[in-house]
């Protein structure tokens, strides 16, 4: 039966609402199946879900939906024997339930979309659901046999409304189906990066005001004089009148990006919720019983990256059914919960999003990968021959991979984990695994996310600030000797009742020897992923909101750095990544500082080069031209050169030419790097003289460091 037109436009907004209704439906139903709930709990459930129910049936029914509001009533009918007494909720009749709302939201869909008359009688479709229901006898029985009070179960059927009872209708429903305005996704990107440059301009507001602060006190110091004192009323009251302003200025962009963020996210459980009613209908059809538990769904993300997300968790809970899971007698032989666990955990730090999706099942068998992967072709036998085994687990990630010998309709097509690692390497992010054989396996997703500013910490580390993500620092301190354990090769600090190893952020990134904290030092309790540990800094600069910018693709490989922000002066900071931070990693041991100068007309690429060889040890000077090159090398000694090829001024085959005329600089080891990657290119500076040559790729796969001292090697053995 159509809809009345004059309501189409209601019925849209109703097929939206009735979407939400239904998730939380279907949510309340799988918690029921489950064991172990109180009886408040129980009742509570099925209340809820009585009232869910009566609403769509009401709603529905108020929009002239008939058919809508015959299948909420049926649905009703197979939920009343169980309400009076409420226990665990038979399988079958969740069947049925999720069946009804299924077919409730295909024709809800269809009417939103005016193909109300096309569909067909729901009385075959309102039939089969009657007969999938199980009789209010057996339902009772049903309910007796857990251990629940059957016998007054088929007279307690929930009253069913009468025609004097108000109809339930929606709290609110749109006037029509355009109502709002409809925008592109890149003209709010393009406001969003307007409301960043504002923010910039804030903080550079707030800098003046400090500089306007610090004339007036240095007026101050000249003494009370009467010919400075208008002029030190004058800049008290403009630098009053201007940190007013810049708090206003704050209070605006504040509210903008969060009314943007509003627009532009949503919460990551959208796209997680649904996953529920997936991992019980699978595991079911397998034999198997799993239960997901989500962590942080109250974290909002951009929508576009939530949409290309979903498909990969599908995948991953998916495999993890599937190929993880033992099935419940194995899991008990294997002194085991019957019931398998799934785990979804979602953190954000910064501008990076980490996802971790891991199971308790057996694990990953790695002979039985790489057995799989040679019959398939997948690799050769040469090939695994050489592999460690976290290469051998990776090979679960090729396109084609599958221990499946059959195609079924959950896997053996071995597109799963290569189409997830497809995707996440699309959005710029990466995929891990590590697996324990008979404990279960985890996969990380670590993704770039690029909506907002993100509270920083600026700290020092000598001379050099360093950005940490607030959101992983979660307490701040003074080093103590008390509450300090020095061993032979690391120190740990007493925290909470517990022992956190102390990381010098100094020696983390190469820059002095690694020593024990002096008293008074701060320490930063740093967290990621579940660890902690207690990081050494020189001195806490301050907090800031920042726009974080992923790193260029040619360097974000580089481990210790997650993106870089610009702060008020133009300087650049780059903001480390946590999780580095609090791996375990021996910290490397300075015993004699190189050298090293970094020339080129980039900020960005003379930062980037600088951190990587500075955690290699390094002491690095930079030069924005080959003019200023040659300033510093008249001056000061270094080890080796890295120049950008080209340059306006001065380009690095020009320098290098000047640098083999001069005596004191003939042998110094240089190295050409370019964003060309062409062999003419690479020719043409080895020609000049260079001693070597690394593409912008070659130095995103962690080339420069290495080049570097294997040149600086060569040019010691030749002189």
């Amino acid at each position: 039966m159509p809809v009345d037109p004059m309501l189409q436009g209601l019925v849209a907004g109703f097929a939206v609402e009735a979407q939400e209704v239904v998730q939380k439906v279907t949510m309340d139903l799988l918690e029921l199946e489950r064991e172990g709930l109180e009886t408040d709990a129980l009742t509570k459930l099925y209340v809820r879900l009585g009232r869910h129910l009566h609403t769509l049936k009401g709603s529905a029914a108020s929009l002239g939906m008939q058919d809508l509001s015959d299948i909420a009533h049926k649905l009703e009918d197979a939920l009343a024997p169980l309400k009076a007494h409420p226990q665990k909720m038979p399988r079958p009749v969740v069947d049925v339930l999720l069946h009804g709302l299924d077919l409730f939201l295909l024709r809800a869909q269809a009417h939103a979309d005016g193909r109300g008359d096309a569909l067909p009688d729901p009385a075959a479709a309102l039939a089969q659901l009657v007969a999938d229901a199980p009789p209010p006898e057996e339902a009772a029985a049903m309910v007796a046999a857990s251990g629940g009070p059957a016998a007054a179960a088929p007279a307690a059927a929930a009253p069913q409304p009468t025609a004097a009872e108000p109809v339930s209708v929606p709290d609110t429903l749109p006037e029509s189906s355009d109502a709002g305005w409809r925008v592109s996704s890149w003209q709010v990107t393009a406001l969003m990066r307007e409301v960043e440059r504002l923010r910039e301009v804030r903080l550079r507001v707030e800098e003046r005001g400090r500089e306007l602060e610090r004339v007036a006190q240095l007026l101050a110091k000249q003494g009370l004089l009467a010919e400075t004192a208008e002029a030190r009323t004058a800049l008290s009251g403009t630098a009053r009148s201007l940190r007013t302003d810049g708090e206003e200025t704050s209070d605006i962009v504040d509210a903008l990006e969060d009314g943007l963020k509003a627009i532009t996210t949503r919460p990551v459980r959208t796209i997680l919720d649904p996953l529920q009613r997936m991992v019980r209908d699978l595991s079911r059809q397998l034999g198997k019983e799993a239960r997901l538990s989500v962590v942080g769904a109250e974290v909002s993300l951009d929508r576009r990256l939530l949409e290309k997300l979903q498909g990969a968790l599908v995948h991953l809970l998916r495999n993890a059914v599937d190929h993880g899971l033992e099935l419940p007698a194995d899991r008990e032989r294997a002194g085991k919960h019957h019931e398998g666990a799934l785990t979804l955990r979602v953190e954000q730090q910064g501008n990076l999003l980490y996802l971790e999706a891991s199971d308790d099942g057996a694990g990953i068998d790695v002979e039985s990968v790489r057995r799989v992967a040679e019959q398939r072709g997948v690799v050769t036998a040469e090939e695994t021959a050489r592999y460690n085994e976290n290469q051998l687990r990776d090979l679960i990630f090729r396109p084609g991979f599958s221990t499946r010998a059959d195609v079924t309709d959950t896997s053996g097509r071995g597109v799963g984990l290569d189409a997830v690692r497809a995707s996440v390497e699309g959005l710029q992010g990466r995929i891990e695994v590590a697996s324990t054989p008979g404990q279960g396996t985890r996969f990380m997703l670590t993704l770039p996310t690029d909506l907002g500013s993100s509270p920083v910490l600026v700290v020092r580390v000598l001379e050099q600030l360093v950005g940490l993500p607030m959101l992983a620092v979660e307490a701040t301190q003074l080093a103590r000797a008390e509450s300090l354990r020095l061993g032979k090769r690391r120190a740990h600090l007493e925290y909470q009742g517990q022992l956190l190893s102390v990381v010098d952020l100094g020696a983390r990134l190469g820059l002095r020897a690694l020593a024990p904290p002096a008293e008074g030092q701060p320490l930063l309790i740093v967290q990621s992923g579940g660890k902690r540990v207690a990081l050494v800094v020189d001195a806490v600069v301050g907090d800031r909101d920042l726009v974080i910018r992923p790193l260029p693709s040619e360097v974000r490989d580089v481990p210790a750095w997650q993106g870089a922000a610009t702060l008020s002066r133009g300087e650049l900071l780059l903001i480390c990544r946590p999780d580095w931070l609090v791996t375990e990693t021996a910290q490397v041991q300075v015993t004699a500082q190189r050298r090293a100068l970094v020339v080129d007309d980039s900020l960005t690429a003379r930062a980037l080069h600088r951190a990587m060889l500075e955690a290699g040890g390094f002491t690095v000077h930079l030069a924005a031209s080959g003019a200023r090159a040659l300033d510093r090398l008249a001056t000061d000694t270094y080890d080796v050169v890295i120049c950008d090829l080209d340059m306006e001024e001065m380009d690095g085959t020009q320098l290098i030419a000047k640098l083999r005329e001069r005596p004191e600089t003939a042998s110094l080891p240089v190295i050409l790097v370019s964003a060309h990657d062409s062999a003419v290119a690479r020719e043409r500076g080895l020609e000049a003289g260079a001693d070597g040559y690394l593409s912008k790729r070659e130095c995103a796969a962690g080339r420069l460091l290495a080049e570097v001292l294997d040149v600086m090697s060569r040019r010691g053995s030749r002189a």
